[in-house]
């Protein structure tokens, strides 16, 4: 049952209990995160089996993409105001069921529209888990960025392990196999549960405490970080989609190679998502994302430019800097507006899936007119308006509420 309560804040991550200090709860939610991620990247693992049983065309193909990824992304922030106005645990075992059973029942049956249908409602499930979820996190997380980073990096490694799973299962049963592919979410809600419980309750009675030390919305640093959510969302996504085809073409091999390049991405990310944090807390977390994006300029650079083998050192240091911010983010989201934590990491989740996947058609277009190379070359111009609109970003007074010292002051504006 929702309970009203009043706004959130950082202020509500105060310290849980020590019941629940006594489990690894950033762990615990780190794996869940893991689970409902995992069914982001079944989606483009499913659509080569979806073309060859059911001879899609590409019009089509992108239709079931765009239902998990547009659609998601858009109702996230909805789900955000939600649990910014009700206390809503069960959002999160309910979501994670979502995700899976969507994936599922995708390859069941032959009509596109239930086909579609299946995918919107994993997508939906994905969009409900991660609000509610990102604030029980920083309550585990107990202020510390290098915990949020733990947290974030489940997601990265459960969407990367989905093709790995999904592949398998589909090869050995076909399409009729995809309800073995609920799993990951059923394990998922089973093992996060209690943390989730004691997560929860403290959270709630500590939301109307928090409430009262609130701080104001910082609209504009809000739209601003909102803008660098948008570029990073664009030249992440869209070397996701096409760095396999430009390493075959630039380093020769064939599909492998373009896997490999592919692996050498998510890999970069993984740890690029543990680095963020722990840079965060020696930093402080603006100057540790305008750094970020700074040095992203030179990296993609080199995923162009660079010939041979080279590329993939460099696509690993690209996708290792543009997750350094990525929990950052979301964080940063929720100190900017701390009267509505949920609604900002809607905003800033969604923005970092659905903008890329909207744009990636745009870079496609781009490839076959000019080539990929130039294609992929402006990316290089999004990722230096990253750092410049980072440069104008507030560094949040939030660590005095959590016990974690970065030397910041709230209104710091150096730039790097």
């Amino acid at each position: 049952m929702t309970t009203p309560s009043a706004a959130p804040t950082p202020a509500s991550t105060a310290s849980p209990p020590a019941s629940a200090r006594k489990a690894p709860a950033t762990a615990v939610l780190a794996l869940g995160h893991a689970t409902v991620d995992f069914y982001q990247g079944a989606v483009p693992a499913l659509v080569p089996f979806l073309v060859a049983d059911r001879a899609y065309g590409y019009p089509a193909a992108s239709g079931i993409v765009l239902a998990a990824t547009l659609l998601s992304s858009v109702v996230q922030p909805l789900f955000g105001v939600l649990t910014d106005r009700w206390t809503m645990p069960w959002l999160i075992p309910v979501s994670s069921l979502c995700a899976g059973v969507g994936i599922a029942l995708a390859g069941l049956g032959d009509s596109y529209v239930l086909t579609w249908l299946a995918v919107a409602l994993s997508g939906i499930g994905v969009a409900a888990y991660h609000p509610e979820s990102a604030r029980l996190a920083r309550v585990a997380a107990r202020g510390s960025h290098v915990a949020m980073g733990w947290y974030s990096l489940g997601g990265t490694i459960g969407f990367a392990l989905a093709p790995l799973a999904v592949g398998p299962v589909l090869s050995a049963g076909g399409l009729g196999a995809t309800p073995w592919l609920v799993v990951p979410s059923v394990a998922g809600v089973l093992l996060t549960m209690t943390a989730v419980r004691r997560l929860a309750r403290h959270a709630a009675e500590g939301r109307t405490a928090a409430a009262r030390s609130a701080g104001r919305d910082n609209w504009p640093a809000f739209l601003r970080l909102s803008a660098i959510v948008v570029c990073r969302s664009i030249v992440y996504v869209g070397l996701s989609a096409f760095i396999g085809l430009y390493a075959q073409q630039r380093v020769g091999g064939g599909p492998a190679t373009g896997s490999a390049a592919l692996f050498t991405l998510y890999a970069g990310g993984a740890v690029g998502t543990v680095v963020g944090g722990r840079l965060a807390a020696r930093w402080g977390r603006v100057r540790t994302v305008r750094v970020a994006y700074a040095s992203s300029v030179p990296a993609v650079a080199g995923v162009v430019l660079v010939p041979g083998p080279g590329l993939f050192v460099f696509a690993a240091l690209t996708a290792a800097l543009l997750y350094v911010p990525f929990s950052l983010q979301v964080t940063l989201g929720q100190d900017f507006l701390p009267s509505r934590v949920g609604t900002a990491a809607g905003v800033t989740l969604g923005l970092a899936v659905s903008v890329g996947g909207v744009a990636s058609p745009g870079i496609g277009a781009l490839g076959e007119e000019g080539g990929l190379g130039a294609a992929l070359a402006p990316l290089t111009l999004l990722c230096a308006l990253a750092w410049w609109l980072a440069r104008t970003l507030p560094e949040p007074a939030d660590d005095e509420g959590y016990g974690v010292s970065t030397g910041s002051a709230r209104g710091t504006t150096s730039s790097v």
